[in-house]
């Protein structure tokens, strides 16, 4: 017998037992049975309401008792006879959904024994798993049964589309069968309930859990929660994706599970097997079980060349674009978008059209910036000593991945392998203009640090804001630039009081966490003498950038000169004169700015005139003599 066939009977023995009592509504109760069953036990759409109900029951393991209360709170969404039917039932005058009372009666479970009432307890499988809600706040016998719409609809409708709640967060998977795929696929086989992969920034995560899904020839959902803002709680979306995972009859991939960690109860109990990929390594304390882990491992370079060469083709994949530290789905993502940009601009798919749809891509969490243009070594006007020193960091950013496959040189003692390095310079030199470069190459977030939020007058704070820094820096795979550093990096002082003990204990956690960094962490200061010696050597790079000589001032002036939409042929520009004047880059490039703005004011092109005015206004607001030079004269009797 079919859950529908028993539903009907069960409301047919319903409606007889209340005629016995002098029931008034029986003639209606009776007219409603029959046309609400006349159909649904007649045509297609009970036949297939039975299939689902019966692989819903095998997939969240449900008992009879269960199977009878989900079926009895269905039917009233399916039909409208059964709505009246059930609501006469429940002692309503007219249609509404079931009560405790009526579902238990219906499903053959007395209303008094503790047992039934317990299946629909809030950690009982019909409420826990969300296929049903109890929804009122009377006693429990009158409270009311409801299907949740997206339940309803996949028992109607199995390959019908998931909750809207889960769109934004599904994930296309790249299914790899890398190092750890068969241990999971092992563990799934031998029915582990959770499996912990633990992934670190580019590490394939993700695809390694879909390749043990595909060893086992089992379908999955991935689900990420890492799109999830900070403020709200991920746990809706996770019952939402155990939910839909169930009703497929499905693997759960979560990734950015580590939003998860305060629900992991809720993983452990899930209906379907878990596999959750997080930046975090599994933390005991997070609950008594303790489920497989699994480290996944970083995609080598020839890995990512296999993923990035269908894009490219026939063209070989250069290794800026081989370095770039994608997952595979962060690598298929780009090679979307930029097809569909190359498809616009009427160009074919170039390494330079994958970079900025790579930039795109870092800037996903910051999207007030997608907009500005990406920076690269040639914006960067530098002596060639400190441009080699930034062309070798890159290089190091771009290779570490091939070194360490090679030969585990970095990380060890517990030690990170991530990349540390000074930008020492006045102000204006260009520190944070390589460091914007420094992530533009590579295809990174920058994330600046306010260092004002960061330190505490309050012991202990410090540390905890440094560690939120790196923790952000980490699962958004960006680089960590500390602007004026010197503020929060210097000379650790002699003990005289209890303050002068936790400054000291802030810069030596600093220092801990430094080490322990897998990113890149660039650090700026205008005084390279305030770093303190045990900084220094914990950097890979210390980059001086001094204060441009004449040749090198010619070279910024003519840069962003060049980049003014039109100049005054009447009144040329001489960037020969301008080099003299003793200008950083930063002073340079807000002359220029100064200059155009003006020139618009004018209703004219940029001239001489409007350079040699911005020039003394930009003297002026450094507190500095303008020099004594016949253009800038003219300026200032202007």
């Amino acid at each position: 017998m079919g859950a529908l066939e028993a539903a009907r009977e069960a409301a047919a023995s319903a409606v007889a037992r209340r005629a016995e009592l002098g029931w008034p509504q029986q003639e209606q109760a009776e007219q409603a049975l029959e046309a609400a069953f006349a159909g649904l036990l007649h045509d297609a759409t009970g036949a297939a309401l039975d299939d689902s109900l019966a692989e819903v029951e095998f997939r969240f393991r449900l008992t009879p008792i269960d199977l009878g209360l989900l079926t009895v709170a269905t039917v009233a969404e399916l039909d409208p006879a059964a709505h009246l039917l059930l609501g006469l039932l429940s002692g309503d005058p007219g249609p509404a959904r079931p009560s405790v009372a009526l579902a238990l009666e219906l499903a053959g479970a007395p209303v008094s024994s503790p047992g039934a009432r317990a299946r629909l307890a809030e950690h009982a499988p019909l409420v826990r798993d969300g296929l049903l809600r109890v929804v009122g706040t009377d006693v429990l016998l009158t409270r009311r049964l409801v299907v949740p719409d997206r339940v309803a609809a996949h028992l109607t409708s199995p390959d019908g589309p998931p909750a809207a709640v889960l769109v934004p967060h599904l994930v296309d998977t790249v299914p790899l069968d890398v190092d750890g795929a068969e241990t999971v696929a092992d563990g799934l086989r031998r029915g582990e309930r959770l499996v912990w992969v633990h992934a670190g920034a580019g590490a394939a995560g993700v695809a390694l859990a879909a390749g043990a899904c595909g060893r086992l020839d089992v379908d999955h959902l991935c689900v990420d929660l890492a799109g999830v803002p900070e403020a709200q709680s991920a746990e809706d979306l996770l019952r939402a994706a155990v939910l839909e995972a169930g009703l497929r009859g499905a693997v759960l991939v979560l990734g950015g599970a580590d939003r998860a960690s305060a629900s992991v109860q809720l993983l452990l109990d899930a209906a379907v097997p878990v596999v959750a990929v997080s930046q975090q390594p599994w933390d005991p304390r997070w609950a008594h079980e303790l489920p497989l882990s699994v480290t996944a491992p970083r995609l080598t370079l020839a890995d990512r060349e296999q993923l990035w060469a269908p894009l490219l083709a026939p063209d070989p994949v250069p290794r800026e674009i081989t370095a770039l530290r994608m997952t595979p789905e962060d690598i298929a993502r780009v090679g979307r978008h930029a097809v569909r940009q190359a498809a616009l601009s009427g160009e074919p798919v170039t390494p330079a059209v994958v970079r900025r749809s790579a930039r795109r891509l870092s800037q996903r969490h910051h999207p007030d910036g997608a907009g500005a243009g990406t920076l690269g070594l040639d914006d960067l006007i530098l002596p060639e000593h400190a441009a080699s020193e930034v062309r070798r960091m890159l290089d190091w950013a771009r290779y570490r991945d091939e070194l360490l496959a090679q030969a585990p040189l970095q990380g060890k003692g517990g030690k990170g392998t991530g990349i540390c390095t000074l930008f020492a310079g006045g102000p204006g030199t260009g520190k944070t203009l390589a460091a914007h470069v420094v992530a533009d190459e590579l295809g990174i977030e920058l994330m600046q640090v306010d260092l004002p939020s960061v330190v505490s007058k309050y012991i202990g704070e410090t540390e905890k804001n440094l560690e939120r820094v790196f923790s952000e820096a980490e699962s958004l795979n960006a680089l960590l630039f500390f602007d004026e550093a010197d503020s929060l990096f210097g000379s650790r002082s002699e003990v005289r009081d209890a303050r002068d003990r936790y400054a000291n204990q802030e810069v030596s956690y600093l220092l801990q966490r430094m080490e322990h960094f897998d990113g890149i962490t660039v650090l700026a200061t205008n005084l390279r003498g305030n770093v303190d010696p045990a900084f220094a050597r914990r950097l890979h790079f210390i980059v001086t950038f001094p204060d441009p000589d004449e040749a090198t001032r010619k070279e910024l002036w003519a840069h962003h000169l060049g980049q003014l939409p039109s100049t005054d042929p009447d009144d040329p520009l001489d960037p020969g004169a301008l080099a003299g004047l003793d200008l950083a880059g930063g002073g340079i490039r807000n002359v220029v700015l100064s200059a155009a703005y003006a020139a618009i004011a004018d209703g004219a092109p940029v001239g001489m005139r409007h350079l040699a005015s911005a020039a003394v206004r930009e003297y002026t607001k450094l507190g500095r003599r303008v020099p004594s030079v016949d253009f800038l004269a003219d300026a200032e009797r202007r």
